[in-house]
């Protein structure tokens, strides 16, 4: 699969769906709707929960992934952005999250082989979705507290392991893992799916995307792009991207950076402009079209698509601008030392003296030599 996808995007810029919780708010449905007959009994409230629909109404699903290919998108996104353990926890649904992966990726896999006819259909791919989760394991929990955490690494590699398993299952072509805030959330998520691969004994092109939340031009956890960039560099990406968050136009310097620094592919998929006080999307097709136009003229991006307030007439838009370009070339990056906490570190032969002090160690402090000893 990563062969034929590695061809195909080297020839033309490759089209990624836009939003599916915008296009299912449409449908104004309501809380039977979500239950229908299998849960109509269930304690708990599932109105909102759009990852349940794949199993309660998966015609609506059908149609969004169809809306979207008429559209000319390449590659279709899974209804499973919250489709894992910990998030639906707050539904009470965490004995269905493998089933909702599982069907999720079939019923992407269904529209797609309506859509061109065939059995065995060549030219669309399915990007199997694994969200941040609604937990963060870098921030604490607690103000009073900064080692709280309300999730481990090991929660995280559990939930993503699962829901990797359901979406390969049903015949996801590449996992996108995507608008990650927490780049721990985003290695639990690599770590996951490399184990999964091992165990299953095969390998699926692998996205990561991240979104940048604000003008502080970092992410919720706080770092910067090119710091997010080197945290995840240690996995073999296919592509590396950004959503969600920002517009395009406030997304335009981070693209460029990100083309210049990654030896992966790239991607983009912006929201359609800033909220409303409504917290609506008011960005037309055109215009959204126009702005991400630029990104393609410039030679910065090889896949590109729509998030929050996207629709149908927003992909077509850009899919008919794309065609008018060649995608993105990989730059040759020059290996050095490259570290990340917060902000990058770079190591260069014009780099001078470089002094690496340490404190934590046992003949340094008492405190951390007491705290080994007593196993904490």
């Amino acid at each position: 699969m990563k062969s034929l996808l590695e061809n195909i995007i080297q020839q033309r810029i490759l089209i990624l769906d836009g939003a599916m919780g915008t296009m299912i708010q449409k449908h104004g449905l309501q809380e039977a709707d979500y239950r229908g007959a299998k849960f109509k009994d269930h304690p708990k409230l599932q109105k909102g929960n759009n990852d349940l629909l794949s199993l309660t109404s998966p015609e609506i699903i059908l149609d969004i992934h169809k809306g979207y290919l008429e559209a000319g998108a390449d590659i279709i996104t899974t209804n499973t952005f919250n489709a894992n353990r910990i998030s639906m926890r707050d539904y009470g649904m965490e004995e269905q999250v493998y089933n909702m992966n599982l069907h999720a990726a079939r019923l992407a896999n269904k529209a797609i082989t309506r859509f061109e006819n065939s059995d065995e259909p060549q030219q669309h791919f399915i990007a199997g979705t694994l969200g941040p989760t609604n937990r963060t394991a870098s921030m604490s929990s607690d103000v009073n507290d900064p080692g709280a955490r309300s999730v481990t690494f090991d929660d995280l590699v559990a939930a993503y392991s699962e829901q990797a398993r359901g979406l390969i299952d049903g015949g996801a072509d590449i996992l996108l893992v995507e608008t990650i805030f927490d780049v721990l959330n985003c290695k639990a998520a690599l770590f996951a799916i490399d184990s999964v691969f091992e165990e299953k004994n095969t390998k699926l092109p692998v996205m990561v995307s991240v979104t940048i939340t604000d003008a502080s031009r970092r992410t919720l956890t706080g770092q910067t792009l090119e710091a997010f960039l080197i945290s995840v560099s240690h996995f073999p990406l296919f592509i590396i991207g950004l959503n969600c968050a920002l517009g395009a136009e406030q997304l335009r310097p981070f693209v460029e950076e990100l083309s210049s620094k990654s030896g992966f592919y790239v991607s983009v998929h912006p929201n359609a402009g800033l909220p409303n006080q409504f917290g609506e999307y008011d960005q037309s097709a055109e215009f959204m079209a126009s702005v991400t136009e630029d990104f393609m003229k410039e030679g910065w991006v090889n896949i590109i698509g729509g998030c929050c307030g996207t629709t149908p007439q927003h992909i077509r838009k850009i899919s008919e601008a794309a065609k008018k370009y060649k995608p993105r070339i990989k730059p040759i990056i020059t290996r050095y030392t490259r570290l990340s906490g917060l902000e990058a570190l770079t190591i260069t032969p014009e780099t001078n003296f470089v002094n690496i002090g340490e404190r934590t160690n046992v003949s340094g402090s008492r405190k951390f030599a007491k705290l080994i000893q007593e196993e904490k």
